[in-house]
């Protein structure tokens, strides 16, 4: 059952959430050992929430909007009481000591916290294959990744171990293990949903989304999640639209541009017919499709892989062995403890893009890399501006390819980057973007459509992402292969 399902099925009696997480904990049993996507399943304080939740219908109080919904947790985000890692070492029994602001919001509206998902370090990769702890892989075939670096949220997801899952996109992170898993994935736009409580990576970049079955649930998700927030200084005063009510409005009349830089050579062939024909659902849905351009699209990778790691290296600064996190037991002195902590704890990509970071930050280097790279953001986020002034929304591959084999792509981190190729310019630019699943290619593994919008037209995104949804309905791995 989708998460809007249970929803309704709880605050109607007709199940109990205790009933509901206990199905949940035994497709865990079931599927966890083979798949990896948990990094911790918080069992006893689900069936706390549950027990409350039961409770509280008992005594006929009104439930909230996710009443009994057992929902997954990216392990960047806080739980008061519950340890938090990033998925590194370096954070191992770092126990929070307050919620995020999305925590508190899925909390205020009766979901049920399932677990901490697993993750790529500190969000930082595509597979899911660089967290500190294990790999997790793909419920559609366990020889693939699920994407990352949201990779364990995704799989929780696919496999019905959890109804709805967080995680966080810098570049792609929700979307890209969406369209690896079949799921909905949705990246609001940046301001959209509070960070506070989020473990920074970038900090210009990060935003919170849901990953789901349903583009209801994910309708659904937005609206908790979204709204103002004090303690986020970056989080937007604008009041939050009824995202559900859009849901059958349908496509008749909107404009979709198909950018031309998305299709070129290198797209998989696949890859390419499915989003193609996705287009052509919408045509016939009643949507105008046109070509239109970005031209700085070109020089989105580079620029974000000069900006996003410099505010990682700024942001990483702060785990140091001294006030929270690892602390290595060999350090003899102040600058051991620093390098040792710090050695010990980080993984290769962590450290790889630390150092990226600090060079571009330097003196006599910053004018020449970062300075330059946040010039070239500035006209990427002008071509989406200017293009949307033709259209309401833009169609594109999610990724180049489906999943990928574990280990094909973890000695050649230039490979690994350009899986988020499609994704990186609307996360550079704050627009609000969608992947949805359009087809499978002949290996089985799902295909994703995305959909990006101006800012803060996240409904106009969910209006279309619905509607292709009930022309072209999606299957789910009925068992896991490899």
């Amino acid at each position: 059952m989708n998460a809007s399902s249970i929803a309704r099925d709880v605050a109607s009696g007709k199940v109990s959430a205790q009933e509901v997480l206990s199905r949940h904990l035994g497709s865990i049993r079931v599927s966890e050992p083979q798949v990896g996507a948990f990094i911790r399943v918080m069992e006893t304080e689900a069936m706390a929430m549950a027990k409350a939740v039961d409770e509280k219908r008992r005594q006929g109080a009104r439930l909230g909007r996710l009443a009994g919904v057992p929902v997954a947790l990216k392990d960047n985000l806080q739980v008061s009481g519950v340890e938090t890692t990033c998925g590194s070492r370096i954070l191992q029994g770092h126990v929070a000591a307050y919620d995020a602001a999305v925590v508190k919001r899925l909390k205020s509206e009766d979901a049920v916290l399932l677990g901490k998902t697993n993750m790529d370090e500190f969000a930082m990769g595509s597979s899911t294959e660089n967290s500190s702890f294990h790999p997790t892989k793909n419920p559609w075939n366990l020889g693939c990744v699920p994407g990352g670096s949201s990779g364990g949220s995704a799989a929780a997801v696919t496999c019905g171990m959890a109804s709805l899952a967080l995680g966080s996109d810098t570049g792609g992170s929700i979307r890209q293990p969406a369209a690896f898993c079949g799921l909905v994935g949705l990246k609001p736009s940046y301001g959209r949903v509070s960070r506070y409580g989020l473990v920074a990576f970038a900090s210009s970049l990060d935003q919170i989304g849901p990953l789901s079955r349903t583009t209801e649930d994910a309708a659904l998700a937005l609206s908790i999640l979204a709204g103002p927030d004090a303690q986020d200084s970056t989080c937007s005063k604008k009041s939050v639209p009824d995202y559900s009510a859009v849901l059958g409005q349908g496509v008749k009349g909107l404009r979709v541009g198909l950018p031309k830089e998305y299709f070129l050579p290198g797209l998989d062939a696949e890859v390419e017919g499915s989003v193609r024909g996705a287009v052509e659902v919408l045509r016939q849905l009643g949507a105008e499709i046109c070509e239109v351009s970005l031209p700085h699209t070109r020089y989105a990778v580079a620029a974000y892989y000069i900006l996003a790691p410099a505010e990682a290296s700024s942001n990483l600064a702060r785990y140091d062995g001294v006030r929270y996190g690892r602390r290595s037991p060999s350090a003899r002195n102040l600058e051991e403890l620093y390098e040792l902590s710090r050695g010990e704890g980080f993984g290769p990509e962590v450290k790889r893009r630390i150092l990226l970071g600090t060079y571009v930050l330097s003196a006599g280097y910053c004018d020449a890399y970062y300075n330059r790279a946040s010039r070239v953001r500035g006209l990427i986020r002008q071509d989406f501006k200017e293009v949307f002034k033709k259209v309401d929304l833009l169609a594109t591959p999610t990724a180049p390819t489906a999943a990928f084999r574990l280990g094909e792509k973890s000695s050649d981190p230039v490979s690994m980057y350009l899986s988020d190729v499609f994704t990186i310019p609307s996360s550079m630019a704050g627009n609000a973007s969608l992947s949805i699943p359009c087809g499978v290619n002949r290996a089985g593994l799902p295909i994703g459509l995305q959909l990006i919008a101006d800012d803060f037209q996240e409904q106009t995104l969910l209006r279309a992402a619905s509607a292709f949804e009930k022309a072209k309905p999606f299957p789910r791995p009925e068992k896991f292969s490899s």
